[in-house]
Order: C-alpha cells, then sequence, then structure tokens
C-alpha cells in the first residue's frame, strides 16, 4: 500500500470498526496501535450491544443503527466472535423503581426500542434460576453480546485481507498540522503523511488530541468484573438491576455498583459493574469484588453454588455529558474522534464507524450527529 488516506489510532473495537468502515468505502487506512489489538478498554470488556439502557434520543437512534450493523458486519466478515442475539432483561424491586422504569420504557418505546413489560410467571419462563422475589422485569428483544477482542481482531483481520495495514507496537508521539490540517502522523518508528486521522484510542483519546494541538476531557473510569467457572446454561439473557442505567448516567466519582449477569457462550457467567473515578489505578479491591458477588446472587441465587474463575478490570473513556465523542475536532481539521463511549464502546462501535466514514466523504450521515460533536468541549483556535 502507498501512503494510507486515513490514520487510525487505537486497535480497540471502536478503532477497528471506523477502520473497517472506511476500507470498505475505498480509504486506504492504516490502523496504528502501541500495543496489541484490543489491549485497552476492548479488552476488559463483556461485549455488550445493548439498546436498553439508553435515554438520550441521539444515543437511542446510534445503538439502534450500530445494533443492526453489528449483525451486517458478522455476514460481511464472516463472523468468527460469538454474536448472539441473546436480548437483555431489567429487573426493578421497589415501587419507585418500577415507576422509574416503565416511564423509561414509554420513552424509549416512542423512540423505536422494542420492549416487553414481564410479570413474574413471565419472567421466570425465560429466566427459570432468577431469585422469586423479583416481580417486575422489562424484556429488550434487540439487546445482543459478542466476544470484544475477537470482533476487533477479525475486522482488522478483513482490514488487512482488503488492503488495509495494521502496525501493532507503535506508539504516536506527534500529529503534525499545516494551516491548522493534519498532514502527518509521527510515531517512535516512522511518520505517516495522511490527509485525515482518527483518534479511536479510549481512554487515551485526550492525550492524542493533545499531540494533534487540541483537546478533549476524557477521563478514565474504573470497572471490575467476576467471572465464574463454566456451569450448565443458568442465565440466558443479560440480566441487571434497573439502577445500572442510573449509574451509567451517573457524574458521581465515587464507587457505584449495580448487579448485571450474563453468560457466555464457553458456559462461564460475568458478573459486573462497577464504576468509580480513581485515575489509571488500576489495582484489585476485594471489597468492591464482593460487592458485586453479593449483588449478583440476589439476583440469581443459584450463582452462589459457583466458584469464581477470575476477575479483570479496566477504564471506561468516560465524557462529562455521557456521550460519545463522534466528529472533526474543532481545532484541527481533518483530526476525527471517535471515542468517549464508556461503557458503550462495542455496542456503539459499528455506527460509530458508519458516522465517522460519512463524514469523510463529506455524504449526509445516517443522522444528526450534533450531539457527538467535539466542538461542544473544544473552542476554535484555544489550542493552535
Amino acid at each position: 500500500m502507498s501512503a494510507p488516506d486515513v490514520v487510525v489510532i487505537g486497535a480497540g473495537v471502536v478503532g477497528a470498526s471506523c477502520a473497517l468502515a472506511l476500507t470498505n468505502a475505498g480509504f486506504k487506512v492504516q490502523i496504528i496501535d502501541r500495543g496489541p489489538v484490543s489491549s485497552g478498554t476492548t479488552g476488559a470488556g463483556e461485549g455488550n450491544i445493548l439498546v436498553s439502557d439508553k435515554e438520550i434520543v441521539s444515543e437511542i437512534t446510534l445503538a439502534k443503527r450500530s445494533r443492526d450493523l453489528w449483525f451486517e458486519i458478522n455476514t460481511d466478515i464472516g463472523g468468527g466472535f460469538e454474536l448472539e442475539p441473546k436480548g437483555g432483561i431489567v429487573v426493578s424491586r421497589s415501587a419507585a423503581g418500577i415507576e422509574t422504569l416503565k416511564k423509561l420504557v414509554k420513552h424509549q418505546d416512542e423512540n423505536g426500542i422494542s420492549t416487553q413489560i414481564l410479570n413474574q410467571k413471565e419472567l421466570l419462563q425465560v429466566e427459570p434460576n432468577i431469585s422469586k422475589e423479583i416481580e417486575f422485569a422489562v424484556l429488550y428483544p434487540q439487546d445482543a453480546q459478542c466476544q470484544p477482542m475477537l470482533a476487533a481482531a477479525q475486522m482488522i483481520r478483513a482490514v488487512k485481507k482488503r488492503g488495509g495495514r495494521f502496525n501493532p507496537g507503535e506508539n504516536v508521539i506527534a500529529i503534525k498540522s499545516n494551516d491548522g490540517k493534519v498532514n502527518t502522523v509521527i510515531t517512535d518508528k516512522g511518520s505517516y503523511p495522511v490527509t485525515a486521522v482518527v483518534n479511536a484510542t479510549g481512554t487515551w483519546a485526550g492525550e492524542i488530541a493533545r499531540l494533534a494541538g487540541s483537546d478533549l476531557p476524557i477521563m478514565p473510569r474504573r470497572g471490575f468484573i467476576l467471572v465464574t467457572n463454566a456451569a450448565p446454561k443458568l442465565v440466558h439473557h443479560k440480566v441487571y438491576d434497573a439502577e445500572y442505567v442510573a449509574n451509567v448516567a451517573s457524574g458521581d466519582a465515587q464507587l457505584q455498583s449495580s448487579a448485571v449477569i450474563e453468560g457466555t457462550e464457553s458456559g462461564t457467567i460475568l458478573i459486573g459493574s462497577s464504576r468509580e473515578r480513581v485515575g489509571f489505578n488500576n489495582e484489585f479491591s476485594v471489597p468492591i469484588l464482593r460487592q458485586l458477588a453479593r449483588q449478583a446472587i440476589t439476583i440469581f441465587p443459584i450463582l452462589e453454588s459457583l466458584q469464581l474463575l477470575r476477575a479483570y478490570r479496566g477504564f471506561r473513556p468516560y465524557a462529562p455529558d455521557h456521550l460519545p465523542v463522534i466528529g472533526e475536532d474543532s481545532n484541527i481539521k481533518g483530526l476525527f474522534h471517535a471515542a468517549g463511549h464508556e461503557g458503550a464502546g462495542v455496542g456503539l462501535a459499528p455506527a460509530s464507524g458508519q458516522l465517522i466514514t460519512e463524514m469523510l466523504l463529506g455524504k449526509p450521515t445516517f443522522m444528526d450527529a450534533t450531539a457527538f460533536s467535539p466542538a461542544r468541549f473544544q473552542k476554535v483556535a484555544q489550542f493552535v
């Protein structure tokens, strides 16, 4: 390949989605990452492809399109990443919580999300092992799951087969511009003349923006996940407490956790979810792990009989308004950002790639992407 048209920085699921969409649109793409595939947030994710936790209309639109694109990508590249349309179930156990969930469901119904309210009998029919104390739940048939590391790897493999390149272990040290337009990416191993750069570095997106002479207020938000030993099929959907939605939308820096449980194709069960802003402190916290386990058992008492296989943690790329940053930088032309998706990066990645591609082509985007614009955080010419 001659000099690339676009350099995509980041080999997680968002970067891979952008690279695949750009490649399919005819761009010559170079992917660069300082580590291997999925060495950041993607490698610490559960693979959630959710519409059930979306409240803001613009994000609902993005999530619905992205969910459909996952299945189109699955066909396009031949699968290989455990994509499963398993559906999600949200439960609530208090009168106030049920009323709040009903209001959310009404709002989601009005904006094209499929929902089905379940009474206790109906809930036990679809999740026989769930606690019999839970009397109200909502089924979201559009929710799905994949293996995110495999998804990123398979998409990058497709990009390479279609003429793109991937350079792992290469660290970007500068992004040069001429008259406010990006023209060169410099790494610790070489340089790339370009017409456009896509910053898909997740939690480190602010760092890359600063290398280019701009800025983004992307911060890390730490989370833990427990993994049980393999067991017969005990959990059939992604099941979580309605408090999860509130935790996602919260700006509180302190620890927040709510039960999130789902099975995998291998038979293990993933248990989350915690959120806290502690910078890049990656120490394990046994009290948090215990809290997650206790919360999960209140929803699926049968989990108490399983052994924990391991636990892992990662950092979600958090933007102050809880919406992703997708679009061209306000200060540096040709620098596009696809970051700040927090815990929804897997689910929103394909549609983010479509938006970036449409923007680079100069075509009308499939939706109004104003809500995701980097301009909401940037002051033009402040950093140039």
